[in-house]
């Protein structure tokens, strides 16, 4: 009896998730403890606009994960290089210069599908996906980019309902699929392509964004990291967006006092006082 219970329970645990939450505890289980918590990389964007032209762009991205991702945008037209954005406490904060611009509650699902699922704990990664209104009951397989995927949240030829695209063999995020938030008969896609190990875990270096399988006209598209990016464990004392800094960073009013130092230092500044970190 005992070696039957054995072998049916290993024969289980073989199986495909069923529902969008076996699959997200699958995800979070398998890099449990090995998935990088600090990321820190130079970004390439296209900007794609009409009449076949294009605008590049840099920027620089630091993310402690689970849960929080600077953006220091450093060149390109259409970003002022002394602002940025920060996405922590589930909300998000626009910084130009020394003024925050804007503040707004928002959960970003990207982050929380290809990075914080591994982190965090399972049911805070599933009130999360729920909360963003994927069903994570409605579960079916296909195959992407030549490989199997698990797909969360729409029924097989299904391609505008909301839903998440997972490879089945490496458990990373590849795909998910909306209706477009100012025209919903548009659907809206973002794709996370070419994955590259990092020592245990993965990193995707390209990211790409769609309106009915097209690049969208005025839509960035990440075009590639730079191969010196940096990843790390664990580590409050090195965290760049320390959560507990954030008030005393931004205030109840979310004004920043900047002090001194060249022009050059307090644009290195502005947004590593939101972050709570200076050097």
């Amino acid at each position: 009896m005992t070696h039957l219970l054995l072998l049916l329970t290993a024969l289980l645990a073989g199986r495909d998730p069923q529902t969008g939450d076996a699959l997200v505890r699958a995800m979070h289980d398998t890099y449990s403890g090995q998935w990088y918590r600090t990321l820190t990389f130079v970004q390439h964007n296209t900007l794609y606009l009409t009449a076949d032209s294009v605008q590049h762009s840099t920027w620089f991205e630091r993310a402690a994960i689970p849960g929080s991702l600077r953006i220091d945008f450093r060149e390109g037209p259409g970003f002022s290089p002394d602002a940025g954005a920060l996405f922590t406490r589930d909300s998000q904060f626009n910084i130009a210069g020394d003024t925050l611009v804007e503040a707004s509650a928002f959960v970003h699902p990207l982050m929380v599908l290809g990075f914080d699922v591994y982190a965090q704990p399972v049911d805070r990664s599933l009130a999360q996906l729920r909360e963003y209104g994927f069903d994570l009951a409605t579960v079916h397989d296909d195959t992407w980019q030549g490989r199997p995927v698990t797909v969360v949240g729409a029924k097989a030829g299904d391609l505008h309902t909301r839903q998440f695209w997972v490879d089945k063999e490496r458990l990373v995020f590849v795909r998910m699929l909306e209706p477009g938030r100012r025209d919903t008969t548009a659907t809206t896609e973002t794709q996370f392509n070419d994955y590259r190990p990092f020592d245990k875990a993965w990193v995707s270096a390209q990211v790409l964004f769609l309106a009915n399988g097209q690049r969208r006209d005025g839509e960035l598209a990440r075009e590639g990291i730079d191969d010196d990016a940096v990843a790390g464990p664990v580590d409050a004392a090195q965290d760049p967006l320390a959560d507990g800094e954030v008030d005393a960073a931004l205030g109840q009013r979310g004004e920043r006092q900047l002090v001194g130092a060249g022009l050059e230092r307090q644009r290195r500044q502005r947004l590593q006082l939101a972050a709570g970190v200076l050097d």
